[in-house]
Parts: structure tokens; sequence; C-alpha cells
């Protein structure tokens, strides 16, 4: 399974949300001193009605314990 197939599920799974839209940003990280070709940099947009429900920092936290192996490993 592709690395945006398995945020998608994860996210989908925990919050059921409306929409999902995965961008690619890593190609624009290519010149940082950290740069890793194994390693992506997604901005992910989430509509959903659960997460408005909360605060963004509260939202924000919620994806990311969602999604916390693929933010260690990937």
């Amino acid at each position: 399974m592709s690395i945006y197939n398995e945020i998608k599920k994860k996210i989908n799974d925990a919050i059921n949300p409306k929409n999902i839209i995965l961008i690619d940003n890593s190609n624009l990280h290519k010149k940082h001193k950290s740069f890793d070709r194994n390693k992506f940099h997604f901005r992910i947009i989430i509509e959903s009605k659960k997460l408005k429900q909360i605060s963004k920092i509260e939202a924000h936290k919620k994806i990311f314990s969602i999604l916390k192996e693929e933010m260690k490993s990937k």
C-alpha cells in the first residue's frame, strides 16, 4: 500500500472525514541540509465536522497521534 493510501485510510478510519486532500511538498525541501529522499513532506487538507468542533491545536494533535508512526519513519 502506498504512503498516500496508508495516510488516507488511517484518517478515514479514525475520524471519517468528508474529504481528504494530500499534497506532496517533498520537492520543496530538496535543497534543505537534512533532506532525505525516503521521507515525505505532505500538506494534508481535511474537511471534517469532528475536527471543526475542536480547537485547531486539538485537531492537529489528533491528526499527529493518528499518523505518529508515519511521522517517525516516513
